[in-house]
């Protein structure tokens, strides 16, 4: 897609759906070809298509990815709050015939997700001394444990004797 070509589509969007702010649109487009990569969907000759599940956990790690600690900041200035508001993004961009989608995507398959305060500030915020640096089960996946060892590493046991 031409980049001149979607820019006029996020603008005609954005007349009508002021709610979110055009860098939402260029945001999703980028984590949507993340989230393709990342579930290694992509191929010439196959539809590029990932599930509303997949596409939000490809956001969450494409986002902490390029924005680090600010995540959240970031996306709440473009008027993405939580895992709705994603929904209605992409459903703009359906709408529009910007992206494509199966019989069987709803938007209310975004309803739910994640907690954006969890996802997105989680991973950088200090932990006590023996306090687990994993997420809670069902929640965050690998990389948000590695993001969270990486943002704080365990001090050795004798500083934390010494002290």
């Amino acid at each position: 897609m031409h980049e001149n070509e979607f820019s006029g589509v996020v603008d005609s969007i954005h007349n009508k759906d002021p709610r979110y702010q055009p860098e939402a649109y260029y945001f999703i487009r980028e984590a949507l070809d993340f989230a393709v990569r990342m579930h290694r969907k992509s191929t010439a000759d196959q539809m590029r298509h990932v599930s509303a599940a997949e596409l939000l956990e490809g956001i969450r790690v494409y986002v902490l990815q390029e924005y680090g600690p600010m995540a959240l900041t970031v996306l709440t200035t473009w008027g993405l709050h939580n895992t709705e508001d994603i929904g209605n993004v992409v459903f703009n961009l359906v709408a529009s015939g910007k992206l494509g989608k199966t019989e069987e995507d709803r938007q209310e398959d975004f309803a739910g997700g994640y907690d954006f305060t969890e996802a997105f500030m989680g991973p950088f915020t200090p932990r006590h001394p023996g306090e687990p640096t994993s997420p809670p089960a069902g929640r965050g996946t690998l990389v948000t444990a590695q993001l969270r060892a990486v943002a704080r590493p365990t001090p050795p046991a004798e500083e934390v004797a010494g002290e």
